[in-house]
């Protein structure tokens, strides 16, 4: 099945609410330049009312080491993300398993940034913007993505209206959401969350349908 991961989580309600639409992992923002962003003591709240088989994602862009382990040192992430210019040595200091954000800009080279980090758990990738880092609502030509054996994630403008199509399209082995699950910016909405993983997953169920046939 497609992973599901709900980005931008801000309080303990949010997170069980991601969780009991059946999100896979929720992603918690350390950028303060976003609407989506917490503190290191909400983000332990947040932590704390995850269930214990969601996995919780500290989102971080060209952070300094210091203020990483800073967050670490108050909030047990399972996971680090990266989506900054940030190198390999710099993400996988931390001890924790890190995904590598490849933001679609026009001349990226892709096949660069993956072998830079080939030690990422994943590699996510995202619309671009030259205004902001991530989080836009924006999509991207899904024809650029490359054939890929290693774990990886979709992002960018998802919402329960297209991530059907994405799937059936690329079928990324997850998918990341953020604004296309919220009723304002930074505001999950609980209905809004069980919409989009119930379109995962009936995609998921076309997708095998169709190889089964």
């Amino acid at each position: 099945m497609t992973r599901v991961k709900i980005c931008g989580v801000r309080s303990a309600d949010m997170a069980e609410a991601a969780s009991a639409a059946g999100a896979d992992a929720i992603g918690l923002v350390f950028y303060n330049r976003s609407s989506r962003s917490v503190t290191a003591l909400e983000a332990a709240t947040v932590v704390r009312a995850t269930p214990a088989l969601v996995t919780t994602v500290g989102l971080f862009v060209n952070a300094t080491a210091e203020e990483v382990a800073r967050i670490l040192d108050r909030c047990p992430l399972d996971c680090l993300q990266f989506h900054g210019g940030e190198s390999a040595a710099f993400c996988r200091q931390f001890g924790r398993p890190y995904i590598k954000v490849i933001s679609m800009r026009p001349e990226v080279d892709v096949q660069t940034e993956l072998q830079e980090h080939s030690e990422a758990r994943a590699v996510l990738f995202d619309a671009w913007r030259p205004d902001a880092p991530g989080g836009t609502g924006d999509t991207f030509a899904w024809g650029r993505l490359p054939a890929l054996q290693r774990p990886w994630i979709l992002a960018g403008g998802l919402t329960a209206d297209n991530v059907g199509t994405a799937i059936a399209q690329v079928a990324p082995p997850a998918v990341d959401v953020s604004g296309g699950v919220e009723s304002a910016p930074g505001e999950k909405d609980p209905i809004r969350m069980r919409e989009f993983v119930h379109a995962v997953r009936k995609a998921d169920k076309r997708k095998h349908e169709d190889a089964a046939a």
